[in-house]
């Protein structure tokens, strides 16, 4: 295994093939212990993700939380503000500590996204007032807040990118939503163009997700039990995200799109979410070998991370060339009466869940530790 710090080939490579590595977790632990910014120098980390299922695993254990958590409790808050301070402080740092890299990039990278609460995927208002609050919370301007590509949360996303904040779109599984997303983040655009708002400031991902496909599409393979079903497996996500990539170039080549170049606007680009794969019977590094485009961000766990920068086998763009056979596979798999568009409401759905849960998981640690901290 080689060390992290001398990481790797294979993470230049595909930094140099023009994919953005994320890092897809975040604590005070890496914060405080200097981990993050190691990896930003040595590993070619240029942005970190969250969402509230890290939050939660991480003030869940605790350490390096226990000042803020006591003078919290001394202070009365309620649990909702005890999270947001928690999240948003963390949030700021790891903002601090990538701003060589947000302004060697000219904002594109070096970016932090924190996510609005997740109670709120089906409330438009509230979301935007909530990404309202986050953006004035964390007071950095390469911090993204991450909105849901729920119904809700399209119109949301509108309205948040015309006020100028730069916005990550989470939780995209379905080619029409993600296209419904593009369309969200341009007519964005305009709205902060009316505004007289400098489009060069706003910067948006969209965060596809790549690993929950194949374990839903895989699951009902197995489920048929043929040959022709089990040729299949591990192949529709890549499919999937290979189709969006091919949507991306469609939407930023049309007319609407370049006259908000020519007012100095940046593509949204698309990031692959969720890649450590979820089948150990796959190669670890599947979703970060064969999603490999320019213009895209890849964040990973680090696991996936390490694995990449270990044998990682980065060949260059591996999409671009593959979407007849990408039509080809999701057609086979509806083939076999596994239903595209049942899959992808149903992962839409369980995310939302998923993070709602953890969210709530979270709240009630939080409570907890509250308490625990008042008695002392």
């Amino acid at each position: 295994m080689k060390s992290m710090s001398n990481a790797s080939a294979p993470l230049k490579t595909l930094s140099d093939a023009g994919v953005s590595i994320w890092l897809d977790d975040l604590s005070r632990t890496r914060i405080e212990s200097g981990n993050l910014a190691e990896l930003v120098e040595n590993s070619h980390v240029v942005g970190v993700t969250t969402n509230p299922s890290i939050f939660q695993a991480a003030i869940g254990k605790g350490e390096g939380y226990e000042e803020q958590l006591a003078d919290l409790a001394v202070r009365g808050v309620t649990v909702d503000e005890a999270v947001r301070m928690m999240t948003t402080a963390d949030v700021r740092a790891a903002a601090d500590i990538l701003r060589p890299v947000y302004d060697a990039t000219e904002g594109r990278d070096g970016r932090v996204s924190i996510e609005v609460d997740p109670r709120l995927a089906n409330a438009t208002e509230a979301t935007i007032a909530e990404a309202k609050q986050l953006a004035w919370l964390v007071d950095r301007p390469n911090v993204m807040i991450k909105i849901p590509a729920t119904l809700a949360g399209l119109p949301a996303i509108t309205e948040v990118i015309g006020l100028g904040i730069s916005v990550n779109v989470t939780l995209i599984f379905s080619l029409d939503r993600y296209k419904a997303v593009m369309d969200a983040y341009l007519a964005g655009l305009e709205k902060a163009r009316e505004r007289g708002i400098d489009l060069a400031t706003i910067h948006s991902v969209a965060s596809f997700f790549i690993s929950r496909v194949d374990a839903e599409i895989d699951k009902r393979l197995d489920g048929i039990g043929t040959a022709d079903a089990a040729a299949l497996k591990g192949r529709a996500a890549l499919a999937n995200a290979r189709l969006a990539y091919e949507a991306y170039e469609q939407v930023f080549a049309t007319e609407r799109w370049s006259a908000l170049a020519q007012a100095g606007a940046h593509k949204q680009r698309p990031l692959w979410a969720s890649t450590g794969v979820k089948d150990p019977a796959y190669k670890d590094t599947l979703y970060v070998d064969e999603l490999v485009a320019p213009g895209t961000v890849n964040t990973m766990p680090e696991a996936t991370l390490q694995a990449t920068a270990d044998h990682g086998e980065i060949t260059g763009d591996t999409v671009t060339g593959g979407y007849e056979q990408a039509r080809a596979d999701l057609k086979a798999v509806d083939a076999l009466g596994i239903s595209y568009d049942e899959v992808v409401t149903k992962l839409e759905d369980e995310g939302v869940a998923k993070f709602e849960v953890a969210w709530n998981d979270l709240l009630a640690t939080v409570t907890t530790r509250l308490q625990g901290a008042e008695v002392k």
